[in-house]
């Protein structure tokens, strides 16, 4: 495995190596997640025209039909999707035959050539993550909801890539702050960009529960009425979870539910108050406090509140996890912990769902299919090494490097610092593989980017946290670490952004990225460089790396760009 990886990245090396100062997005170079291996094709280019087809293999015709939509609305033309008879020789082809062994379940072969697009995989998943490199060779506006002028051209070459880790997740908090079906949705399809495979979302806590469960209808209309600040709150029927789900399929990805127990439940215990030790129910919290609440768990109906929700989510739920949380749970004691869990476990089990939780809950179970999720923020645990040393194996998702909802730097609007900054370098800066003491890439089944939300409340907030560092994490868990170079990667990000403009995606411009403006170079700036030491008031017009910008109101220190939409100074464009 080492070998192959270190001779694909001589290949990818060679077709990627560009000067970080040039503004130029050529295709091959703007891939994120860096393929496997990339060979140039010198001097060829297929260009999509009205005349286009889109073969696909009768069991991955949903793969044409989702490539189609993509590319339909910004070229404006038809792309009809049927089945494919050999290989075809123009158009573009989605093939379930062909593909070399090496790209497993996962991994697609992609030949541009003059006349045709092959795509090849084994499965159709493989297929759908080719189409997302596909998507990527093609210029921005291609993701524009509206007709754009062409040309639609592609760089020719040969692409074979799979991924590191067959575990690629995003998880989005919606108890903190209750996000709609159609912002989920938008960030699923954020996510499947990037090669995101799971999405788990957070669905209780004690600000808020999310979920209707019959059995126990007041945790949504009560424990689901408001939110971290006192707004409204909401949560989502089985209807408009089942509609996640299938969404999330459409997409393939598969969804993780998380029910957080036995802590972090104050928002079921506000609602029944049967499930506190007194017998008391305590008032909804809207703060952002953690570690305060446990279910009371020498209390038989506790378990049957668990087998209520397990079952009912389990039978909404296709995919094989179930998250049970476990973290932070400060208010039970070991012994109590260990009793909840011993219950517990077993419930998961029964509803035919692989359990996961954060790491804490490890340290309960000899069962080596549970899977901890590290989220801490040193680089040695007992629990886990343990665990590993058992068999079992780990999801990794240290707070400190992957958490999407720590700040960028002091000045972030949005976001916590509990576990230290998190700008897009050290974001991308570590090895899942090594990173924990008694971890090696053999136990680690994969890495995912949790996205908090207490200090977020709109669909852009969310955004804002998750791009550019997104593409970082999805890069460490897609691509072989051969291949790992910050120099390289920042250049390949900073080519994403017309992609991200394009989509109206409200990212980041982390000054550590050379962000391609999506046309030419930026000329001489004539306005005066911005000065960190200096006092501006509204009005004023300064430089900085290659952007006019104008004050909004008084400001000293705040560098622009660096804080979004919420920042002191507007983006007047390039110089």
């Amino acid at each position: 495995m080492r070998t192959r990886a270190l001779a694909a990245v001589i290949a990818v090396t060679a077709a990627l190596s560009v000067s970080a100062q040039s503004q130029a997005a050529e295709p091959l170079q703007s891939l994120v997640p860096v393929p496997v291996s990339v060979q140039a094709r010198s001097g060829v280019t297929h260009t999509l025209t009205a005349a286009t087809k889109i073969y696909t293999a009768p069991a991955a015709r949903d793969v044409g039909t989702f490539l189609a939509g993509v590319l339909r609305p910004s070229t404006g033309y038809a792309l009809p999707v049927s089945d494919a008879t050999g290989t075809p020789a123009d158009g573009i082809s989605l093939l379930l035959s062909g593909a070399p062994g090496t790209v497993g379940d996962q991994g697609y072969q992609l030949d541009v050539a003059a006349n045709s697009i092959v795509l090849r995989a084994n499965t159709s998943e493989g297929l759908f993550t080719g189409v997302q490199t596909l998507r990527q060779l093609l210029p921005a506006k291609v993701e524009s909801t509206t007709a754009q002028t062409g040309p639609w051209t592609v760089p020719g070459t040969v692409i074979v890539d799979y991924p590191r880790f067959s575990y690629r997740g995003a998880m989005l908090d919606v108890a903190r702050h209750f996000h709609p079906v159609s912002t989920v949705k938008r960030y699923i399809d954020q996510l499947a960009l990037y090669k995101i495979n799971y999405f788990h979302l957070h669905l209780s806590d004690d600000q808020g529960w999310r979920i209707v469960v019959d059995s126990w209808p007041r945790l949504a209309t009560y424990g689901g009425s408001t939110q971290v600040g006192g707004g409204p709150g909401g949560y989502y029927t089985k209807a408009q979870y089942s509609e996640i789900v299938q969404y999330a399929a459409s997409r393939k990805i598969t969804v993780i539910p998380e029910i957080d127990m036995p802590g972090h439940t104050n928002a079921a215990q506000a609602s029944y108050a049967e499930l506190n030790c007194n017998g008391q129910a305590p008032p909804l919290r809207t703060d952002i406090e953690v570690g305060y609440s446990s279910l009371c768990v020498n209390k038989e109906i506790t378990y049957q509140f668990v087998e209520d929700v397990v079952r009912e989510i389990a039978a909404l739920t296709p995919g094989p996890y179930f998250h049970i949380g476990g973290d932070e749970a400060h208010a039970t004691s070991d012994a109590d912990y260990q009793t909840f869990m011993n219950r517990a476990l077993p419930i998961v089990k029964k509803y035919g769902k692989t359990v996961l939780g954060w790491h804490e809950f490890v340290k309960t179970t000899t069962d080596t299919t549970a899977i901890p999720q590290y989220w801490g923020t040193s680089t040695s645990n007992a629990t886990v090494q343990a665990a590993v040393a058992r068999g079992n194996k780990v999801i990794m998702s240290p707070a400190n490097k992957a958490y999407l909802d720590m700040k960028y730097n002091s000045s972030t609007p949005l976001g916590l610092s509990w576990a230290g900054l998190i700008e897009v370098q050290t974001a991308y800066e570590w090895n899942p593989g090594t990173h924990l003491s008694g971890v090696p890439e053999s136990a680690v089944r994969g890495v995912e980017a949790p996205l908090w939300t207490e200090t977020l409340v709109t669909g852009r907030d969310i955004e804002f946290m998750a791009f550019p560092r997104l593409g970082a994490i999805a890069e460490l868990a897609w691509s072989p670490w051969s291949t790992h170079n910050w120099d390289q990667f920042k250049v390949r990000l900073g080519n994403q952004g017309p992609r991200w403009t394009t989509m109206g995606i409200n990212f980041y411009r982390s000054t550590q990225v050379p962000w391609d403006t999506g046309g030419p170079g930026p000329g001489p700036c004539t306005q005066p460089a911005w000065e960190r030491d200096k006092v501006y008031t509204g009005g004023n017009v300064v430089s900085h790396n290659g952007h006019k910008w104008t004050a909004q109101w008084w400001t000293r220190g705040e560098e622009p760009g660096t804080t979004g939409q919420w920042g002191v100074w507007r983006d007047g464009g390039v110089c």
